[in-house]
């Protein structure tokens, strides 16, 4: 397992990519007009709307097999995800590329 990205909710996809890119000289890994992928430094960080995903860390892994079929879904990209709360209700996903 490893880190792969923080996801975090945004107003307006286009108007934060755009400050991420100025601000922090961020790469654009991937983007529409629902989410986007971006690179800073080492880090990858997703804008999301709130509607489409809840804020999480998310940690790459080569399996979700030790996960109910049921509790596994799948992202447009056609990555394999399970989004699960902590103790605080913070939400962690694990995601299969």
């Amino acid at each position: 397992m490893e880190f792969d990205h923080i996801a975090i909710n945004v107003e307006k996809i286009e108007k934060s990519v755009k400050w991420y890119v100025e601000q922090l000289g961020a790469v654009i890994l991937y983007k529409d007009r629902t989410w986007a992928l971006l690179k800073v430094g080492d880090i990858k960080v997703a804008l999301t709307l709130a509607k489409q995903h809840k804020p999480h860390i998310a940690f790459k892994v080569g399996s979700l097999s030790g996960f109910d079929k049921e509790e596994v879904k799948m992202h447009r990209d056609g990555s394999q995800y399970v989004y699960k709360e902590d103790p605080d209700g913070n939400v962690i996903e694990w995601v299969r590329y």
